[in-house]
């Protein structure tokens, strides 16, 4: 990944609704949901959800496939670990980190 596509994930997810549906969808993964289904749940109305779907597709942070008249959306998990070890590349001086400390001392 590159510093332009980071920014771009980043500001994707930088919205409470494009990140409650982001995290909805990864926690369906790997199956995915129908657009129905996301719009139900997190009660968002249809041109609403659609506008967010398309933000968060052309981050490349979820895909769509077409089933019959329906079409359900999935967690690109590849971008979010290319995402993930890019925010982390240089960790700890590029060393490896330890362990996290514990909970109440973050």
């Amino acid at each position: 990944m590159n510093i332009s596509s980071t920014v771009n994930s980043l500001a994707a997810l930088a919205q409470e609704s494009r990140l409650s549906i982001f995290r909805l969808l990864v926690r369906s993964a790997p199956n995915g949901l129908p657009a129905g289904t996301i719009a139900k749940k997190l009660k968002l109305p249809g041109p609403t959800l659609s506008f967010h779907l398309n933000v968060l597709a052309a981050a490349e942070l979820i895909t769509a496939s077409k089933n019959g008249r329906s079409i359900s959306y999935f967690a690109n998990l590849e971008r979010v670990g290319q995402l993930t070890e890019f925010l982390l590349e240089n960790c700890c001086g590029g060393h490896g980190c330890g362990p996290a400390p514990p909970k109440g001392q973050r």
